[in-house]
């Protein structure tokens, strides 16, 4: 079955087929609705380059990877995003574009890219508070979507977030509400926008109560399984140790456990975890009853509707700024328990 013999069969042109299939706006919704049927009935697939030659686009989205010194972008947190928006590119017959480069290089990068207009729309990854890219894509007219936020761009962009300082406020207030006081923060690096909006809502709930903060009890790093452990033993070390950790990721959290029971201590009656993104799909938090207790937001789940927002702003560019948030569940597991009593000796 190609695009002639489904277009024949229903009577129609390929133009008006390929455009209903598209979801070019011009097209009635009961003509779509009865070409997308016969689609299905007909076991129509249409082949990304024929749908691009029919359509004037390239069927691609583009996803530009900084190999970075500073921040790694390449891990599992990223391969469920990638796996989710690749599901929705798929099911609407795109393609998709992994480039890898150089920090110092992106601008040239994205300008090539649009040049070229091998892709039709781009997802930006890991946006700082000042992220350059924002500006840049609007410039070059490329249509595009931020998975974060940027604080302090006050251009109109399309961006999908979850609700970090909401999650790590009532993070806190829970650990809060559990008697800890000494509450440290693995968070990661600040300068990119989700991880200081996790700070300050740390902050705020810790002053909110009272609670003097403590410079020892906060650490900004790679959010990795090594560091987290380093970390965690460093701080349990102290003097006065923290008696719960706020984690910024699964990933650091196995390492802070690591650290836990390295230090003969127990996790969830010595010392109380919580992380966020513990819904992966290669890395699970527990079986039945979760581990860690958790700000639960599904990875996958914003990398499909980052793309589908991404593709209605590539169907029909009036449609943005398209604004998305995504609220996390505070996940009980076998990881948080009531402040030891030494804590409040």
């Amino acid at each position: 079955m190609n695009l002639k013999t489904l277009s024949e069969h229903l009577k129609l042109s390929q133009t008006t087929v390929s455009r209903a299939l598209n979801g070019y706006p011009e097209v009635s919704e009961k003509t779509r609705m009865r070409v997308q049927q016969a689609a299905q009935e007909l076991n129509y697939s249409p082949n990304a380059r024929a749908k691009g030659l029919a359509t004037g686009r390239a069927q691609t989205i583009g996803h530009v990877i900084p190999v970075s010194t500073q921040h790694e972008m390449v891990n599992p947190v990223f391969g469920d995003f990638i796996a989710g928006a690749g599901s929705a590119y798929a099911a609407a017959g795109f393609e998709m574009m992994i480039s890898l480069v150089d920090d110092k290089s992106q601008e040239k990068l994205y300008r090539d890219i649009c040049a070229r207009r091998n892709v039709d729309g781009i997802i930006v990854h890991g946006p700082t508070m000042d992220d350059p890219r924002i500006a840049l894509l609007s410039e070059l007219n490329m249509p595009f979507v931020v998975h974060g936020r940027a604080s302090n761009i006050d251009l109109p962009y399309s961006w999908l977030d979850t609700n970090n300082s909401r999650a790590f406020q009532r993070a806190t207030e829970f650990l809060l509400d559990l008697g800890h006081t000494r509450i440290a923060l693995m968070n990661g690096l600040e300068f990119m926008d989700y991880a200081n909006r996790r700070r300050l809502a740390y902050e705020g709930a810790l002053t909110g109560r009272g609670i003097a903060l403590d410079g020892d009890l906060m650490c900004s790093k790679e959010m990795t399984e090594i560091k987290g452990f380093l970390s965690a033993s460093a701080m349990l070390k102290l003097e006065s140790p923290p008696t719960a950790f706020l984690t910024s990721s699964m990933i650091t959290a196995i390492g802070v456990r690591r650290a836990i029971h390295d230090a003969g201590l127990t996790l969830g009656k010595d010392v109380s975890v919580i992380t966020h993104d513990d819904d992966l799909g290669y890395l699970k938090n527990g079986h039945d009853v979760p581990i860690f207790t958790a700000t639960r937001s599904s990875v996958r789940e914003a990398g499909i509707r980052a793309g589908e927002i991404l593709l209605r702003l590539i169907r029909d560019p009036s449609a943005g700024p398209i604004h998305e948030i995504i609220e996390a569940e505070l996940i009980i597991g076998a990881s948080t328990g009531p402040a030891p009593r030494r804590q409040n000796a």
